[in-house]
């Protein structure tokens, strides 16, 4: 049973994502509001498996950013960005500072039911592609060390002391607090 989560605050679109979801013996649908604890408790308590997050939960379209990002960091469950926001910059955003599995425009909801099965089962190539997007920031030196971090094996011929200078950069310039936030968001390295 795939467990999922509708983060949205038009209820007329819960609605319908509702119906269709529910058409799906192997989709079980909850909803929550905008109220970010009340969803971070929510997909804790649920064991929520993929998130569809709206990315303007009121004021700002940073809202679902903020959330999914929030997500991504303290739980295990993926996010699907479900927007009508088709913006290249929006998109682009979303990507870089979500953490997110996947973005899905609203305009293409008959996508939506594959999107969450394959997301779901494993890493898609959208994760990966939306990953390395959000990883475009490391210089070539700091993609060398983020995979000394996911466990590879280090054939750097840098000091210990410059690798771990490294690493505190690669943490700061992802918007992180330690290695073990890193090794969780960006696991589908890791495997």
């Amino acid at each position: 049973m795939i467990k999922v989560l509708i983060v949205e605050d038009d209820e007329d679109f819960v609605y319908l994502v509702q119906k269709l979801l529910k058409k799906h013996k192997d989709i079980e649908v909850t909803v929550a509001g905008p109220d970010q604890e009340k969803v971070l408790s929510k997909v804790v308590e649920e064991h929520t498996d993929i998130v569809l997050m709206d990315l303007n939960l009121g004021v700002s379209n940073l809202d679902g950013i903020r959330l999914s990002r929030e997500i991504r960091i303290r739980t295990d469950a993926k996010v699907l960005i479900l927007t009508a926001l088709e913006t290249p910059d929006m998109i682009f955003k979303a990507a870089e500072e979500a953490f997110a599995s996947g973005y899905i425009f609203k305009s293409q909801m008959s996508f939506l039911v594959e999107n969450i099965r394959a997301t779901a089962e494993g890493h898609t190539a959208q994760e990966y592609l939306i990953a390395s997007a959000a990883l475009s920031c490391l210089s070539e030196a700091e993609k060398a060390v983020f995979h000394i971090m996911m466990g590879k094996e280090n054939t750097l011929l840098s000091s210990p002391k410059t690798i771990a200078n490294q690493k505190g950069r690669i943490v700061k310039k992802l918007g992180l607090d330690n290695q073990k936030e890193l090794v969780h968001v960006f696991r589908m390295f890791k495997e």
